[in-house]
């Protein structure tokens, strides 16, 4: 599952920022998770572990209110877009640091990826502080005016890995949580640009190659039209 994870993401580092560049979602995302950690934190917000960093939109960000974020991610191929800050290529489940190195571990877009996340939100747990703070961010869909998710009438749904429901229960059997809902709108030509990065475009068609499945998820979302409601479930807690 890792070395498909690594794949996925290795082959999206383009389209991702071309997504990326055209709608800034994950730099909102990473701005609205960031202003929730800080608030929280028990103590100075300096040491910041971005998990899942990507090509480091949301590290950047939290370089903003940290004086020494590190980014971490399993893609050496989204790492190499990411300048001026530490870099760790690694996975979750075995974060290689001491415990006790962080005063946030911020998971933007990206728990919901592993198949375990309770085994990542006890390595957040190890690495935090006394009164260190972690987040996730993970995604709960488009719906259109009526609140009718888009994908109801098509063939295939757009799927997590790990639902964010799953989420919120890891993080909550580790820490003491606050949760919520973050909404977007956005179009129907975006909810194809999302599903154009291969790694997300994996949510519909994970056993295909990257061009092909890519190539479906467009003939797939074709007919959408207009505005639409993206959502996302933020999740922030401390340690029990």
């Amino acid at each position: 599952m890792k070395a498909i994870v690594r794949t996925n993401f290795d082959d999206s580092v383009s389209a991702y920022d071309a997504y990326e560049q055209r709608t800034g979602r994950f730099t909102a995302l990473a701005r609205l998770l960031a202003a929730e950690l800080s608030a929280r934190a028990d103590g100075p917000f300096d040491t910041v572990l971005d998990a899942g960093a990507g090509t480091g939109v949301s590290t950047r960000v939290f370089a903003e209110r940290a004086q020494r974020p590190i980014a971490l991610d399993i893609s050496r191929e989204m790492l190499c877009e990411l300048e001026g800050v530490p870099r760790v290529e690694g996975d979750f489940d075995h974060l290689p640091f001491v415990d006790g190195a962080f005063d946030g571990v911020a998971f933007t877009a990206s728990l919901f990826l592993v198949p375990e996340p309770a085994i990542a939100a006890q390595e957040a747990a190890r690495v935090l502080r006394p009164g260190g703070v972690v987040g996730a961010v993970a995604p709960l869909g488009w719906v259109d005016a009526d609140g009718t998710d888009v994908f109801a009438d098509l063939e295939r749904q757009s799927r997590s890995p790990t639902g964010a429901d799953d989420v919120e229960a890891a993080l909550a059997d580790a820490f003491t949580v606050a949760t919520g809902t973050w909404r977007f709108a956005t179009t129907a030509e975006n909810v194809r640009r999302f599903h154009a990065i291969p790694a997300m475009a994996a949510r519909l068609y994970p056993r295909l190659a990257a061009d092909e499945r890519v190539a479906k998820a467009r003939e797939l979302l074709a007919g959408l039209e207009g505005t639409v409601e993206q959502r996302w479930r933020w999740i922030v807690g401390v340690a029990k």
